[in-house]
């Protein structure tokens, strides 16, 4: 009887896992379906509110051209980054104000054959158009190569509309702004290409439409600029995703240039700092490392806690601000072309912050922006440990008012050069480099520039720190000249030599500080 009783029960037990069983599998089966059926509803979603940006911009081009023809008038249109994925109502938003931006570059930029070909132009009038993102902000500029801003016109009209008061001078960046009052135009004629004599109030009042900017500026060597900035809703971009402190970020795959993982004995360290040697020869150039855990204030994760090789560096090489900037990860991920959100309301920096993507499975990352990540790297000195200074009496120098000092930086190692260069350029200066003292001293008596001060090493070859300081102090030209003196002998005794010679400052290379240097610089001009 019991053993009946056990296989009926067993027969149940049996019937209910698979039950059970079937239950999961069409559990799962829905799901799947689910998940399926919400992606495609995302992306059909997104083809709808995104399109590249050629969709709304592309007839843009032909108008200009037909234009062009009918006023013969020969020009070379370049149109950039349209593969771009925009929203469609920004992009229709825009395609009439910046087809206005494109006929008031061909009017005001357009010059006579004969005056491009003096000037060394081609014959052609270049007119450009380009889209691209800039960190959580779309970007859209209309160029001419023509002959720029006519600052002189923008004065006088702005005077006879009563803009700037009789005999007040304007500076260039409030003219250029005044450019974008309603009814402003400096056209000697009002026609269907300048503008109808409404002048670029048009792009004001749609980039203020839009939640955005507009500005007008001069272009090197020569043409003007006029740029939109408008928040960037969404957008389809191409990320690559790194790891640092156990989180994952996201950086924007246009900005990447290198990724880089080398040994880290064979790599150079100037002023506290691992250096990357880019190039080759004469074309190289060398960046220092910033930890992106340092740029974003974390505590760095210990290379074995994070099952890293300690002896590897992993960085990515960012171009950045104008420049390149070398980022040190702890991972590298991968590549994806994600939806980016704008940046959350709060608790991000908008300085670092370009916006949010979604990876799978809804876990949310941060995009970071190049150009934010390169400013933060270059203005912190939380990284530089602090240093020793003897500085000299004040009253060695004479007192210097200099609103775009000349720095003359000596040293023979061209990545401690190139590290103090950098970080003076940053603060504002403008920065000279010579390769030893003799050098230095033969630039200083040329006089090929007025130099404001020296920041020398101590240890080079033909003529050290000492010997250059003791040949400034006895020629009367330089003898009040603010000098430096930055080198790794540290020692009581040649702190004391250098400040009898006549340095103003000493600083040690091992223990520095980028914000003393700063200060000190300050201080002595």
């Amino acid at each position: 009887m019991r053993t009946r009783r056990r296989l009926r029960a067993g027969g149940h037990l049996g019937g209910f896992a698979r039950e059970a069983a079937e239950l999961s599998r069409r559990q799962a089966a829905a799901t799947s379906a689910v998940e399926g059926a919400a992606f495609r509803v995302r992306a059909e979603a997104e083809r709808l509110a995104l399109v590249p940006a050629e969709t709304v911009l592309g007839p843009l081009a032909r108008s200009i051209r037909e234009t062009a023809r009918e006023q013969d008038r020969d020009v070379d249109l370049d149109l950039r980054g349209l593969d771009l994925p925009v929203e469609r109502g920004l992009l229709q938003a825009l395609k009439d104000p910046l087809l206005h931006a494109l006929r008031n570059a061909l009017s005001h930029g357009w010059q006579s054959p004969e005056i491009r070909r003096a000037a060394g132009k081609p014959e052609a009038l270049a007119l450009g158009l380009e889209v691209a993102v800039r960190g959580s902000r779309l970007q859209v500029t209309v160029t001419d190569d023509g002959p720029g801003p006519d600052l002189s016109r923008i004065a006088a009209t702005a005077r006879a509309r009563g803009l700037i008061a009789p005999g007040e001078e304007a500076d260039p960046e409030t003219l250029l702004r005044l450019v974008f009052e309603p009814g402003f135009s400096t056209a000697e004629a009002v026609d269907t290409l300048s503008g109808r004599g409404y002048g670029l109030s048009v792009a004001a009042d749609a980039a203020r439409q839009l939640l955005g900017s507009v500005r007008l500026e001069p272009r090197e060597p020569a043409g003007t600029a006029l740029v939109f900035s408008l928040p960037l809703s969404a957008a389809r971009r191409s990320l690559l995703l790194v790891e640092a402190a156990g989180r994952t970020y996201a950086l924007p795959g246009g900005a990447v240039e290198r990724l880089l993982r080398m040994d880290r004995t064979g790599l150079p360290i100037a002023l506290g700092r691992t250096i990357l040697r880019i190039g080759a020869d004469d074309a190289a150039t060398n960046h220092p490392v910033a930890a992106l855990t340092e740029i974003l204030g974390q505590a760095p994760t210990a290379p074995d806690a994070a099952g890293q090789d300690p002896t590897i560096l992993t960085a990515v090489l960012l171009r950045a601000g104008g420049g390149r900037l070398a980022l040190g990860v702890d991972r590298l991920h991968d590549v994806r072309a994600l939806l980016v959100l704008p940046a959350p309301a709060f608790g991000a920096d908008p300085g670092l912050i370009a916006g949010t993507a979604v990876l799978p499975g809804d876990v949310p990352v941060l995009v970071l922006d190049p150009d934010g990540l390169a400013a933060r790297a270059a203005s912190m000195a939380s990284g530089l440990s602090l240093g020793t200074m003897a500085q000299a009496p004040r009253s060695t120098t004479a007192p210097r008012a200099t609103a775009r000092a000349t720095i003359l930086v000596v040293d023979d190692s061209i990545t401690t050069r190139t590290l103090e260069k950098g970080i003076l350029e940053a603060a504002g200066y403008r920065v000279v480099v010579c390769v030893d003292g003799q050098d230095a001293l033969d630039r200083l008596r040329a006089e090929i520039e007025p130099i404001d001060l020296v920041l020398a090493d101590v240890e080079m070859p033909r003529l050290d720190g000492f010997g250059l300081l003791k040949a400034l102090r006895a020629d009367t030209r330089f003898a009040r000249l603010p000098t430096i003196l930055m080198t790794s002998r540290g020692d009581a005794a040649d702190v004391s030599r250098g400040l009898d010679l006549g340095a103003d400052a000493y600083l040690t290379k091992q223990k520095f500080d980028q914000r003393q240097l700063l200060d000190t610089i300050g201080q002595l001009l």
